[in-house]
């Protein structure tokens, strides 16, 4: 298995994982052994999520097929009595928690490759000799260009670039006036190459796409909703009110500096 699928793979077996693989509440209080492990050596790789007694098997049969199999060797794990006319169920319970596991890695997968997506909006673009800049996240100025685009998207007809100078001086608190033709020109330029915008044919009128709708919407949610407040807490100047994620970083800031200390005690 590639390093970084066996980092995602393996926090599967952590309590909030099990559960949701298995649906099932997980307490503190909850006996059983809810684990990761991933063997490698002298065998085909497999990766195994317990929880109590029933284990979640994933392995590349004949190196060709990619296999999950649930086993559960206690059905009372489920709640489930041990006659022969509860085997329907059980088998509901194996190949619901198989898709859930296929469902996570699925989605932990398509995070590293929107990974590559948040690069491309954030590097320059080229498309034959036409080039624009990249719209970098949380820049003053690409910041109201996102927020306008979630407002454009609204518009069936689609939206005119005086449409977008109007909006754009609103959004970032200037004087209409003072914004050039040219510099919208060049923003719907750095739009379109970006695949955030689209033109419409035979017309000076442009459409949100979907990929630039939902690019906005998470680029303006994730740094008003998220990256702002969130650095509030955690930085010490910009603390305002005491929050769980201050304290957080208070605990961590201790335990940090305790270490540092030990460390330089062990040096003397």
């Amino acid at each position: 298995m590639p390093s970084t699928a066996i980092l995602v793979r393996s926090s599967l077996g952590r309590p909030q994982e099990v559960q949701l693989i298995f649906n099932r509440r997980i307490a503190r209080t909850t006996p059983g052994q809810f684990r990761t492990r991933i063997v490698t050596k002298d065998v085909t790789p497999s990766l195994n999520v317990y929880y109590k007694n029933t284990r979640i098997r994933q392995y590349h049969k004949e190196n060709r097929a990619l296999r999950t199999e649930t086993i559960i060797n206690n059905t009372y794990d489920f709640g489930i009595r041990k006659r022969l006319h509860n085997l329907p169920e059980l088998r509901k319970i194996g190949f619901a928690a198989n898709r859930r596991l296929l469902e996570v890695e699925r989605l932990s997968h398509d995070c590293l490759l929107s990974e590559d997506t948040f690069r491309a909006i954030n590097n320059p673009v080229a498309a034959g000799r036409q080039r624009a800049s990249g719209l970098r996240f949380a820049d003053p100025r690409v910041h109201p260009l996102f927020q306008a685009l979630i407002l454009f998207r609204l518009l069936a007809e689609g939206f005119r670039s005086a449409d977008l100078r109007r909006h754009l001086a609103a959004l970032s608190g200037r004087d209409p006036e003072t914004i050039s033709q040219g510099a919208i020109t060049y923003q719907l330029r750095r739009l379109r190459l970006h695949g955030l915008i689209e033109r419409l044919p035979n017309s000076f009128r442009y459409r949100v796409t979907e990929f630039g709708f939902r690019a906005a919407l998470f680029f303006t949610r994730a740094y008003n909703r998220l990256i702002r407040p969130g650095l509030a807490a955690a930085l010490p100047a910009l603390r305002a009110i005491d929050a769980p994620l201050k304290r957080a970083f208070d605990k961590i800031n201790e335990q940090v500096n305790a270490w540092i200390d030990q460390a330089q005690l062990a040096k003397t």
